[in-house]
């Protein structure tokens, strides 16, 4: 586990490394470039470089957190990723239910597979699901998303690379919206961005806007209309017996 600096989350989580570009969105993928320091820095979970792995021993480490949490889980991977075994992915979904205490948010950029297995899994109150909306061309990935058991549903447009203005946000509770980053990061028109916090603001939905992104994305900040929009859906805990 590892404290966390991106902004909607506390910490991560990583029971599967590694993972393979799919869209247009991986093209400058944080993690790829990560796992290669991690790599080089000598930490054993990451000895095969950004090959897809999973984690036995990772699957421990919720039930030692003392206090509840916000948890990302696979910052490094794609939990339905096709070299993740079913198997596995039901031994996290496990962990997930063992421990109502935290919530676990999810995200996916392999929706087809999600849609796939989620019959298969147990969707607690804890586990949020979200797929990975760069452009138009993979809007299709919120539609199985709508399909599924999950509980909570939320997009993640980052790294937002193109217009989205007509976002069919039934059922989904939570849309997260970044640009870029980077040393040569693509630009994220401004246009974009309060096109889809109106569109949330029109269907009730939570509009978090974490990011313009950048050369220096701490510069640029995260001020948008003259705030900053840090809305979350409302977050359901159980504490474990």
């Amino acid at each position: 586990m590892a404290q966390s600096s991106i902004e909607w989350t506390e910490m991560t989580w990583n029971p599967t490394t590694g993972c393979t570009k799919v869209s247009q969105g991986c093209k400058f993928c944080y993690a790829e470039i990560m796992s290669k320091r991690l790599q080089a820095m000598g930490v054993e979970k990451y000895k095969d470089n950004f090959k897809v792995r999973t984690h036995e021993s990772a699957l421990k480490v919720p039930y030692t957190w003392k206090k509840s949490k916000v948890v990302f889980v696979n910052s490094m991977s794609d939990l339905f990723h096709e070299e993740i075994p079913l198997e596995f992915i039901k031994k996290v979904f496990k962990v997930m239910n063992d421990n109502p205490q935290h919530v676990f948010q999810v995200l996916t950029k392999r929706a087809e597979r999600l849609l796939k297995f989620h019959k298969e899994l147990k969707w607690s109150h804890n586990i949020w699901m979200g797929v990975s909306v760069e452009e138009q061309k993979v809007e299709n990935r919120i539609d199985y998303l709508r399909r599924t058991n999950a509980r909570v549903k939320f997009l993640s447009l980052e790294p937002l690379i193109g217009a989205l203005p007509n976002l069919n946000l039934e059922n989904i509770d939570w849309v997260i919206v970044g640009g870029e980053s980077g040393h040569n990061p693509r630009p994220m028109d401004a246009d974009w961005v309060i096109d889809i916090q109106e569109q949330c603001e029109k269907a009730d939905v939570a509009f978090f806007f974490k990011q313009w992104g950048g050369k220096n994305k701490k510069k640029n900040g995260r001020i948008l209309n003259g705030r900053t929009y840090d809305e979350m859906p409302e977050i359901e805990l159980q504490h474990s017996v």
